[in-house]
């Protein structure tokens, strides 16, 4: 009863209804974007850190020159998950983020998850930006606040910052103030800004070419310095385990592009020009990442690389001055337009959720004068300063990289979920007379058999093929989770183990086959702008590949993150179930239940 009760709380959903769009009289959103500004948005959202610093730092340390394979396996990744979240948005008709969309779909549990995880990645993207821009800015002019701070205030601790970064602290803060007076995008800006930084990454390319040396890619392991981590040498010194390794932090470049996908009630063609946009700023994205990394490992070694700022080291030891400073100009005022772009849906989450009863009351309060979030916009960039001031880029990055993949996880779940959803007004259940009840095992297996592979052939999502299905997706992600994590420990040890190998090969069979099983099952027929094509392939892919990519991250990051997710949870089960909206508005409205009549069967029992 009381499990019941509390399953109860956790799905209570949204309804469509009260989405309130932020438009005086709750006017519809001005169709305006076209298929240009889309892709605009996305590859504006997304390449910053990822171009300016990630590509280096992820050579220098995890993949060598495959740091190129990195950034397209975390591409296809990404890609997959965008598609999943556009069908997600496109199943709510308003404008939002994931947060909302899993609140009106799935239930309040999932959608505080999913909300806490984003609120995790603008922290962190705000924080890991700032510390971006700190570090170039410190690398430019010959690191003197990193040999001052490391002398006067060092931080002799592991898993944090050599020194307090006050330059990065500053710069949050700053923004913060500002952005509370009532700073507002628009999508001519960005699209200028866009373009620079296009400029600029084209610049590094057309002059890096001029340098390009493909003895780089191929460095025997004998002419390896000694005191480096060179790894085998060649293209792939550390091996697949290291490209992968280098994936899941490379992943961390394409955070940002699938804002895209909420775009549905601002384009103008949304069925057509959101999923096209998705493929076109990806593709864009992946291309100058690749082209990034292939010329700057090309130029110079990848054990040489400086991890803060690879550009101007690079350019420095060939003697381009002029160049260095054209393009880390550029690449500051990338990374500055990369920081406000990462700190304006912050406050905007966190209000929507205070709104919603799921947070503390006190962050959606708006200033009178300035009409923004004030508390909100001051105490996320409080907090984003702290942690950018404290923590390292790659540390910052892990953890950005972790919750985005949990929360793009959830989305692809929360897909398959509503596509095998029971859409329609007939119930029809399954009620076992008492001689079917006491049938041989035999019999039960057969039943099974043709129950899960759906050989009565039924065309019409019900109650029980929605259940079968939810089954399905639940096996298929546990048995992903171990799949995941016998094959990642495994890549730690020089030789493969038999045990290993033939487990590893049953899961894989094991997935094969739950996935045939869920392919079986038939899908809800509600008609939607833009559904995800090959489900249930494309979604099960991406959850696959998102929980790989989770369990390459060290130790630390998934401490850091169980502590992030142990303290929403906290929040959720003493505050935010007795303080939700959504909650009291049930209790106080009960639901008027539509009168129905029960046919009895032997068989089944159909409810109309």
């Amino acid at each position: 009863m009381m499990r019941d009760k509390l399953m109860q709380v956790m799905s209570r959903r949204k309804s469509d209804d009260d989405v309130v769009i932020d438009q005086p009289g709750n006017e519809k959103l001005a169709r305006v974007l076209n298929l240009v500004d889309l892709t605009a948005l996305g590859v504006g959202s997304t390449l910053g850190v990822g171009v300016y610093v990630l590509a280096g730092a992820v050579a220098k340390t995890d993949a060598g020159p495959a740091v190129v394979l990195s950034f397209i396996l975390a591409a296809f990744a990404s890609a997959f998950a965008g598609l999943c979240y556009a069908e997600f948005a496109a199943r709510v008709p308003k404008a939002g983020s994931a947060y909302v969309y899993s609140y009106v779909g799935v239930g309040e549990f999932v959608a505080f998850v999913i909300g806490w995880n984003l609120i995790l990645e603008y922290v962190i993207g705000t924080a890991s930006v700032a510390k971006g821009l700190s570090n170039y800015i410190d690398a430019l002019l010959g690191y003197p606040m990193k040999r001052t701070m490391t002398e006067l205030f060092p931080i002799n601790v592991s898993f944090l910052s050599e020194f307090p970064d006050f330059l990065s602290f500053s710069v949050v803060l700053l923004l913060s103030i500002l952005l509370s007076w009532g700073v507002r995008e628009s999508t001519m800006i960005n699209n200028i800004f866009t373009v620079v930084n296009l400029l600029t990454v084209a610049t590094v390319v057309l002059t890096g070419l001029f340098k390009v040396d493909l003895y780089n890619w191929n460095i025997p392991k004998q002419d390896i310095p000694k005191n480096v981590k060179g790894g085998e040498g060649g293209f792939m010194p550390f091996g697949l385990a290291g490209v992968t390794t280098g994936a899941a932090k490379c992943f961390y470049g394409f955070i940002g592009f699938d804002v895209v996908a909420t775009t549905g009630e601002e384009a103008k063609k949304p069925k057509r020009d959101i999923p096209l946009a998705i493929i076109l700023s990806l593709s864009i994205i992946t291309f100058a990442y690749c082209c990034i990394s292939s010329v700057l490992t090309l130029m110079w070694p990848y054990y040489d690389q400086d991890a803060d700022a690879p550009f101007p080291f690079v350019y420095d030891h060939l003697g381009w001055t002029t160049i260095k400073w054209i393009v880390s100009s550029g690449a500051i005022f990338a990374l500055f337009t990369s920081l406000i772009g990462t700190m304006f849906p912050l406050p905007r989450i966190l209000y929507a959720m205070s709104c919603d009863g799921l947070l503390f009351s006190m962050f959606s309060d708006i200033h009178p004068k300035y009409q923004t979030p004030l508390l909100a916009t001051l105490l996320s960039g409080l907090l984003a300063g702290i942690m950018s001031a404290i923590f390292n880029l790659e540390q910052l990055i892990d953890m950005m990289s972790i919750g985005t993949l949990l929360a793009y996880s959830i989305v692809c779940i929360c897909v398959l979920v509503l596509r095998y959803k029971n859409d329609s007004d007939v119930e029809f259940v399954i009620k076992g007379n008492d001689e079917l009840e006491t049938s041989s095992f035999t019999e039960t297996i057969i039943k099974t058999v043709v129950k899960y592979f759906n050989l009565s052939n039924i065309k019409y999502a019900n109650e029980e093929t929605e259940s079968v299905a939810t089954i399905i997706t639940m096996l298929y992600i546990f048995t992903s989770i171990v799949f995941c994590f016998i094959n990642v420990q495994q890549q730690g040890f020089e030789s493969s183990n038999d045990v290993v190998v033939y487990t590893s090969a049953i899961l894989a069979i094991m997935l094969l086959l739950l996935l045939l099983l869920l392919a079986r099952q038939p899908q809800s027929t509600k008609e939607l702008s833009f559904k995800v094509p090959l489900v249930p392939l494309i979604p099960c892919i991406s959850i696959l590949l998102n929980i790989y990519l989770m369990m390459k991250l060290d130790i630390h990051t998934w401490i850091r993150f169980g502590i992030w997710l142990l303290i929403g949870l906290f929040i959720y089960v003493l505050y935010g179930m007795n303080h939700s909206v959504e909650g009291r508005k049930q209790m106080e409205e009960p639901k008027k239940r539509p009168s129905s009549f029960t046919v009895v069967h032997p068989i089944s029992t159909i409810k109309l």
